[in-house]
């Protein structure tokens, strides 16, 4: 009988009672048999018959009102100790559905009653003194049978509540981990894709604005777009791969990233080839952790894919610049034209990606329009 909510044993089936109720009648039929004594008070013996008809009809009305059917059984046990089966039953019941002070009560009122009947209808052979240690010992019992099946079951179902909950957490965990790592995988996709087809989109954009130009300027851009395309899928297995990489606790670190510092100044040359002249200028050292790097390579990237999309062929300013001690400022800036160049307006998931990106690394992102000129700038720590 498993514990719910309140600590309620779930109710026997219909099945389970109607044997209870059997066993407690057969019981109460052996008592009445030994009650009996030929030549004995007729009146007794009837009284003795209904009590056992009462009580047996009484033992289901337990698992409806469990405590006024126990106290009831145990005032019939007053009157006749054919009640005493259906009593006993009752109080193991209540011991084990209702808390201890309840079911203490209802030991009493048992213990009362059995005294009570022993002093008109004593047991024979027994003295009075033994009557009362057995009634109190028996009731004691009855009392901790129920109360430790209690506790047993109270555990269970604590046990069984804390084992869901660590379920649900787990569930809410994998789904947590694997809405973090779409997020990453969409942030790293963006970062690769959003850079390389804003210049496929620009020399695409070239051909069919000049349909009739020379064919070896129609070779040329035909060229640098299929070369494009071959990076762009080139960087698309990096990230993959990057991706796939599960940190070890014995490494404790990932792998340094293939795109750093060193991929600036093809970065300024792609969008020189597009078109905008870059101004780069790095004043930062040599050698600078892996991570750090690649935070600052997609910081530009964004920062110059914005310029192509929204200000194309204005001149852009890059700077990088910082050391160990200050950390490194990151600053891509560019005049913002007069009139919005056509094509579909940005997401701004680039952006977004891009704070998240540099607040896991405790850095700062700032960006917006100021005096003429789109900036944006970014601080990140040097990793200790």
């Amino acid at each position: 009988m498993a514990l719910v909510a309140g600590c309620e044993p779930v109710r026997p089936t219909a099945g389970v009672v109607g044997v209870i109720t059997a066993v407690v009648g057969v019981l109460g039929g052996l008592t009445l048999l030994a009650e009996q004594h030929p030549g004995g008070p007729l009146a007794q013996d009837v009284l003795d018959v209904g009590v056992l008809v009462v009580a047996t009809a009484a033992v289901p009305l337990l698992w409806v009102g469990a405590l006024p059917a126990a106290i009831g059984l145990a005032l019939l046990a007053a009157v006749s100790p054919v009640a005493t089966p259906a009593s006993t039953v009752a109080l193991v019941w209540v011991a084990r559905s209702r808390p201890l002070a309840t079911a203490a009560v209802v030991a009493a009122v048992g213990i009362g009653t059995h005294l009570l009947r022993g002093l008109w209808r004593p047991v024979a052979d027994l003295p009075t003194l033994w009557w009362v240690v057995l009634v109190v010992l028996a009731h004691a019992a009855l009392l901790s049978w129920g109360a430790l099946g209690r506790s047993r079951a109270m555990v269970m179902a604590a046990l069984r509540e804390r084992a869901r909950r660590a379920e649900d957490d787990r569930d809410r965990a994998v789904a947590a981990a694997r809405t973090q790592e779409r997020s990453r995988i969409a942030r790293e996709m963006h970062d690769v894709l959003a850079h390389r087809l804003s210049l496929l989109a620009t020399y695409a954009g070239a051909l069919e604005f000049r349909p009739d130009a020379p064919p070896d300027q129609v070779a040329r851009a035909a060229a640098v777009v299929r070369g494009g395309v071959h990076q762009a899928l080139d960087e698309l297995r990096e990230v993959i791969g990057l991706l796939r990489y599960e940190p070890t606790a014995e490494s404790g670190a990932v792998p340094a990233p293939p795109l750093g510092l060193d991929g600036l100044s093809r970065l300024a040359q792609e969008s020189e080839a597009a078109g905008s002249a870059v101004e780069l200028d790095v004043r930062v050292p040599d050698q600078v952790p892996g991570l750090l790097g690649r935070t600052v390579y997609r910081v530009v990237q964004e920062g110059l894919t914005n310029a192509r999309k929204h200000a194309p062929g204005r001149p852009v300013s890059v700077l990088v610049d910082g050391s160990a001690d200050d950390g490194v400022e990151v600053t891509v800036s560019n005049t913002v034209p007069e009139v919005a160049p056509a094509g579909p307006p940005g997401s701004g998931t680039g952006l977004v990606g891009l704070t998240e990106r540099v607040e896991l690394l405790g850095g700062r992102l700032h960006h917006g329009v100021r005096t003429g000129r789109f900036t944006l700038a970014a601080w990140l720590p040097w990793p200790t």
